[in-house]
């Protein structure tokens, strides 16, 4: 009778469970279309969600908990961090973020950990005898976290904090001064950016073959508009791209060194 009784209480579960999940639906439904009439993406409660979480963490997804299960399971991933579990840390963010894919934090910290904790980690790790193999694991680690700031930007476009980390994992990690000048450049026209992405996007400019021209022009308005960069260096950035765009001294900064002419 005891062996009989424990699967007619799950049976009876599982349809109260689908009766308060039919009620819902309308409700659910509405939501949904709220958020795409905002713009937003919605994390799916599929079945990709339920092999990463199990069965008990969809089943908290379900009943409204995603909120919670997203804070236990990044305690899980700094515990996985603090362990060096690269794979497993890496398996938390991804769920974390799909749980909670409006939480700017949760992206740029797990971007953060792959792309610089994880690809310093593996490449000093002299377990692997082989340099080219820690080579291509560091490589490896970058690109994730480059996926994951992407991936973030593509659930929060307006987010100018991922744009500009996205700047700077391709200007620190991968050296493309080009596409961190044009990251830097978004985050600068979004809201509530810093006010020195702009300056970040035209130093990166300046580093790039062909945009000597335009990072000038964007410079010198920082510094004549701008006194705090009156500086030394702001100075000398500008000379070197006077010198490499061949200016007639007409056309360059006139150097603050001498009388302003009357």
């Amino acid at each position: 009778m005891i062996a009989l009784a424990r699967p007619l209480r799950l049976m009876a579960a599982l349809a109260m469970i689908a009766a308060v999940g039919a009620l819902l639906l309308p409700w659910q439904a509405s939501l949904l279309s709220l958020a795409r009439a905002a713009r937003y993406r919605t994390a799916p409660l599929d079945l990709s969600l339920r092999e990463q979480v199990g069965q008990s963490g969809f089943l908290a997804a379900l009943s409204g908990f995603r909120s919670p299960l997203a804070a236990f399971l990044w305690i899980e991933a700094h515990s996985a961090w603090e362990k060096t579990e690269w794979g497993r840390m890496q398996g938390l963010f991804e769920t974390v973020t799909t749980l909670q894919p409006h939480t700017l934090l949760y992206w740029d910290i797990a971007a953060w950990h792959m792309a610089w904790n994880a690809s310093a980690a593996v490449l000093q790790d002299t377990r692997q005898k082989s340099p080219v193999l820690r080579e291509r694991a560091r490589r490896q680690y970058v690109d994730l976290g480059r996926r994951l700031i992407e991936d973030g930007i593509r659930n929060n476009p307006d987010s100018s904090l991922l744009w500009e980390r996205l700047g700077i994992l391709l200007r620190d990690k991968l050296e493309d001064h080009a596409a961190a000048a044009d990251a830097f450049g978004k985050a600068a026209s979004l809201p509530g950016a810093a006010p020195y992405v702009h300056r970040m996007a035209a130093y990166e400019e300046a580093r790039t073959p062909g945009r000597e021209r335009l990072a000038y022009g964007h410079l010198r308005s920082i510094y004549l508009d701008e006194p705090a960069m009156h500086t030394p260096r702001m100075l000398s950035r500008l000379r070197d791209l006077e010198h490499r765009l061949n200016l007639p001294p007409a056309e360059c900064i006139p150097d603050p060194s001498l009388p302003a002419s009357r």
